[in-house]
């Protein structure tokens, strides 16, 4: 495990709304108005790239990666689903899931870029943490066999 001596707001988050999560990493909801199906999959170790990962550790992530995919499309039905590993701005490993839709803020431009319209999100696009949280757990479970 790499450490840090520089704040990492990963490594210690603030509020997080955490729906899932076990020895390795965490799944959060992130506070987004414009997106309310915008999930991240956080390693809880203090490390930078997924090679930094054993191969086992690389299939867990992976594995609740396409979970949170799979809860998002469950719960919320999006016309698409964006998953993006960036870790410039914060060199910790983590990945995006974002459940979009054609009405959204932006679409079809990444969710970073220029605002395409006033969203008009679909009746259902805002579920519950609880909702939230109970899908991603059958994910998990069909996906890893726990």
């Amino acid at each position: 495990m790499q450490t840090t001596t520089h704040y990492c707001p990963l490594c210690k988050p603030d509020d997080e709304r955490v729906l899932w999560q076990d020895a390795y990493l965490r799944v959060i909801r992130v506070a987004d108005e414009d997106y309310p199906g915008y999930l991240r999959v956080i390693w809880t170790a203090h490390i930078a790239e997924m090679s930094d990962l054993h191969p086992r550790e690389r299939r867990h992530m992976m594995e609740m990666v396409l979970a949170s995919e799979e809860a998002l499309r469950e719960c919320i039905r999006p016309d698409k689903i964006n998953l993006a590993s960036f870790g410039n701005m914060v060199p910790h490993l983590h990945w995006h899931v974002i459940a979009r839709f054609r009405s959204d803020r932006h679409f079809p431009q990444p969710v970073w870029g220029t605002p395409q319209r006033e969203p008009r999100l679909p009746p259902g696009a805002r579920p519950s943490d609880e909702a939230l949280a109970e899908a991603l757990r059958k994910a998990a479970g069909r996906i890893t066999g726990r």
